[in-house]
């Protein structure tokens, strides 16, 4: 695994970093995206789909657990585990959605990282005490960040 960290100050520092991660990633590939609640992972997802090429209005999908928007490059999946249940992941069918995706973004995934050592992996943090700007970690298998 390769792994950049960049301070996020601003929204365009986000959309720059969701650029880098849409060329960095191909057909049915998985990103994980951890952090506390706040950090910013569902902004990022609507970065994410607009460097694909989206116009779609990027929600989270923690109620309804899944979202599809459609992109140039294929379709752009959004997931929400943190509702479910532990251990439940896999009744979301989430092989089917790599078998057809361009892309399947996942917040609060971590129990996918032990079984998908291939995934990307996007950890969003918040400045200590609030001050200062967000951290961004991205963890792409070797050679893709």
């Amino acid at each position: 695994m390769s792994t950049v960290t960049r301070a996020v100050r601003t929204l365009d520092d986000l959309r720059r970093l969701a650029d880098e991660v849409a060329a960095a990633t191909g057909q049915g590939d998985l990103l994980v995206l951890t952090g506390p609640l706040g950090a910013g992972k569902t902004t990022f997802v609507q970065q994410l789909a607009a460097a694909l090429g989206s116009q779609a209005a990027v929600s989270s999908p923690t109620y309804t657990l899944v979202h599809e928007y459609p992109t140039p490059q294929g379709t752009l999946v959004h997931v929400d585990l943190y509702r479910l249940p532990p251990g439940r992941e896999a009744a979301l069918g989430l092989e089917d959605y790599l078998d057809r995706a361009r892309l399947v973004a996942v917040e609060w995934g971590e129990p996918l990282l032990a079984r998908h050592p291939e995934a990307h992996h996007l950890d969003l943090a918040p400045a200590p005490g609030g001050e200062g700007p967000r951290t961004a970690t991205w963890r792409a298998p070797e050679g893709e960040a």
